[in-house]
């Protein structure tokens, strides 16, 4: 099996969960990989295909009820909270801790966006292991 290094080249070696999350070129490629993934649950949801895009609101509540703000440096925006959701996901399914099947999954069965998608950073907090965080 290809090493993600191999398959993703671009992506970096990241020591922390903070390094991920503030990572903004990896949160740009995160917003693209989020709006497909969440356009596949709301299609799956209503039984025709249909395109969306993630509020900022949303991603940042739901990445606050995820416990990901003590990660975070002291002083951000609702922005940047959005931002470190967008890059967790991605990187999560780069490195092949989640897959894009279980996110449109769990998107889709859950009652609003903010619930569904602090269920799913909350399943990929617990799947990721960096040094000093479990």
């Amino acid at each position: 099996m290809k090493d993600f290094k191999d398959t993703f080249p671009f992506l970096k070696a990241y020591n922390s969960l903070t390094e991920v999350l503030t990572d903004h070129k990896l949160a740009a490629l995160g917003d693209a990989f989020i709006n497909f993934a969440y356009s596949l649950a709301l299609s799956v949801k209503r039984g025709q295909p249909s395109g969306a895009k993630v509020r900022g609101d949303v991603l940042a509540k739901a990445a606050r009820k995820a416990g990901l703000r003590e990660h975070m440096p002291s002083r951000i925006s609702s922005h940047m909270m959005a931002d470190a959701a967008e890059a967790l996901i991605v990187y999560a399914w780069l490195q092949k801790h989640i897959t894009l099947e279980e996110c449109v999954a769990t998107l889709a069965k859950a009652e609003d966006s903010v619930e569904g998608f602090t269920e799913l950073l909350s399943k990929i907090k617990v799947r990721l292991s960096f040094k000093g965080f479990l």
